[in-house]
């Protein structure tokens, strides 16, 4: 049976966290029963775990080549497994799959969080045995002790909403291209047979569905990626993007909503904020040679700030991640807020380390994806992206209650004040720079003499005509004098300043838009 996942990035720890999987050399069915009980139980609702047997371990990472498991066994393995899980109260069967992998057979044991938690294992495989409720610290499968299993009980019957079935919703609502597109982007094995195996198959091997045979209802999780509009089940699981005027009353300018599968909306955004928002800026120092290159905004850190708003909000809550694009600053908000267990300091220094996942399936997609690495690393990633970008550092609010949470980004100092700048040349060109005027700052990107301009005006050099056609530009920034301390010399010469060529790129979009 195929995993919907990319075995060699599973192995080689990329889109699933080294504390979600545990290597066995060989085959060991008591510790195995165990850490099955254990990821489970998914106390931090990281999404349960994988098990991979056939390879061995140094310190939670993987030897490989795998030692391997003798082919004629793997079969007698899996039927252990199986029966092995019916000892678990409640039951709880695992996905397995059989791999061959550089050479070696391995066994791959996929444990999702368990509809049902708690559970408990028996503490040895003998006929009369104690049963305990097993956990995953860190790394390792532990015994749960007073305080774990006073958690897990406060976790019964708590399942995270992108895991719950839609009972609004039908199994033919789940969209099988899409189930064969995102298959065949994480490189899964599964989209080999996706399209010939039932569908209803495929949809319970993915764990997008869920219920008996006679009432068989899409998760969640299943919805938000693989229907066409979730909105339909799951109101304002959307993104809007909210832009002001650019001016100090900052009235609204425009509103865009974006809807489909989240995965979507995400790409969706930041393709939208990329043509629209985001610049490239060269400054020329006179202190270095090289030119000094920024963005008013770092793609990394926009990206970050999205996928955190989507991956670390509450679904249940009929609000959507809201971007609000100012003039000077970017915010991302999304609801509720982190979880009271993180410190304020620490929400304000940007050192939030959650200890369970508010959407356990949600991040396992976006991690299949590449669109999220998981391990806490968005906000650090915002940080030092900002920082490398010469930005200020970024701000994150909330309240006591942590209803809300908000990200601002503020704009790169220097983008800002050529983004006033840009302003007003705009204003220049709607008012008073016509065509005329912008083709002498054309022609004189090439610096040229008095004469040589007039002439290709059309009207003779006299001071009259220079007075009226060179002399505003030359008082306004967009012409200057290349010999600035004679201004009558014979050799002087007109060039376009920098302003006026930052005019003659903005006039050519603004009649490229129009």
């Amino acid at each position: 049976m195929a995993l919907p996942i990319n075995i060699n990035d599973l192995l080689n720890g990329r889109t699933v966290e080294w504390e979600r999987i545990e290597f066995k050399e060989e085959w060991n069915p008591e510790r195995t029963l165990h850490s099955i009980c254990a990821f489970a139980n998914d106390i931090n609702n990281w999404g349960g775990g994988y098990i991979i047997v056939g390879v061995k371990e140094n310190n939670g990472y993987p030897i490989l080549p795998p030692a391997g498991l003798d082919p004629y066994k793997i079969d007698k393995i899996q039927k252990e497994v199986l029966n092995l899980c019916n000892r678990l109260k409640p039951h709880h069967f695992p996905v397995i799959e059989p791999v061959f992998f550089q050479e070696k057979h391995i066994l791959i044991i996929w444990v999702p969080g368990g509809q049902n938690r708690p559970y408990q294992s028996p503490v040895s495989l003998g006929k009369r045995t104690d049963y305990a409720y097993y956990i995953r610290r860190f790394s390792n499968t532990v015994k749960a002790q007073f305080e774990d299993e006073k958690e897990l009980l406060s976790l019964a019957g708590t399942i995270p909403f992108d895991d719950r079935i839609n009972h609004k919703a039908e199994l033919l609502n789940l969209n099988l291209v899409l189930i064969q597109t995102f298959l065949k982007e994480v490189e899964s094995d599964l989209y080999k047979t996706a399209a010939q195996m039932p569908f209803e198959q495929l949809c319970r091997q993915m764990m997008i569905v869920d219920g008996t045979n006679e009432y068989i209802k899409p998760r969640n999780a299943g919805l938000l990626f693989f229907n066409d509009l979730p909105q339909k089940f799951i109101p304002l699981s959307q993104i809007e993007v909210v832009e002001f005027e650019k001016t100090p009353g900052d009235d609204r300018l425009s509103e865009k909503i974006f809807q489909g599968p989240i995965h979507q909306q995400i790409r969706d955004v930041m393709t939208y904020i990329k043509n629209t928002v985001i610049k490239e800026y060269i400054h020329k120092l006179p202190d270095r040679a090289e030119a000094v290159r920024f963005f008013n905004y770092p793609y990394v850190a926009l990206e970050e700030s999205i996928v955190n708003a989507m991956y670390h909000r509450s679904y249940e809550i009929r609000e959507p991640v809201e971007i609000r694009i100012h003039p000077n600053r970017i915010e991302f908000l999304s609801y509720p807020g982190p979880d009271r267990s993180i410190k304020q300091s620490d929400i304000e220094k940007g050192t939030m380390i959650a200890r369970r996942y508010r959407n356990r399936r949600i991040g396992e997609f976006l991690k299949e994806l590449k669109l999220t690495e998981g391990r806490c690393t968005g906000i650090p990633k915002i940080i030092n992206s900002l920082k490398n970008n010469g930005s200020p550092p970024p701000i994150f609010e909330t309240d006591e209650e942590r209803s809300y949470f908000i990200t601002i980004l503020n704009i790169h100092p220097l983008a800002y004040i050529e983004e006033i700048e840009d302003k007003q040349i705009i204003n220049d060109i709607n008012e008073y720079l016509d065509k005329k005027s912008l083709s002498i700052l054309e022609i004189c990107i090439k610096p040229g003499k008095r004469s040589e301009i007039l002439e290709f005006l059309g009207v003779t050099n006299q001071t009259k005509n220079f007075k009226t056609n060179i002399l505003p530009l030359i008082e306004a920034g967009y012409l200057r004098q290349t010999i600035m301390d004679k201004p009558n010399s014979k050799k002087q010469r007109y060039e376009t300043s920098e302003k006026g060529l930052r005019a003659v790129e903005l006039s050519k979009k603004q009649l490229k838009s129009n």
